[in-house]
């Protein structure tokens, strides 16, 4: 294994942990402006509810996560001159 990969290991570990709170944050976010309340959705919604919350839930985290990974890489590569992976 390359060591720039070795290296980049716990820095992606870092950001993938801030892109999961970030997610979390964006969620809330969204779903107060959808006109719920709650942070999520609680057991007195319907399946629906909670299926199409998980599924934005999902999206959302996953959007995040790539645009973290991306701009992680990114400034690894204008600092070290590799991307790294």
């Amino acid at each position: 294994m390359k060591a720039s990969k070795i290296a980049y290991k716990p820095v992606g570990m870092a950001m993938g942990a801030i892109s999961g709170v970030l997610a979390g944050a964006v969620f809330k976010q969204v779903w107060k402006k959808l006109g719920h309340d709650e942070d999520a959705p609680d057991e007195h919604r319907t399946w629906r509810e909670i299926l199409s919350a998980a599924v934005l839930q999902g999206a959302i985290f996953a959007g995040v996560k790539a645009a973290v990974d991306r701009g992680g890489a990114t400034a690894t590569r204008r600092l070290t001159g590799t991307w790294p992976g």
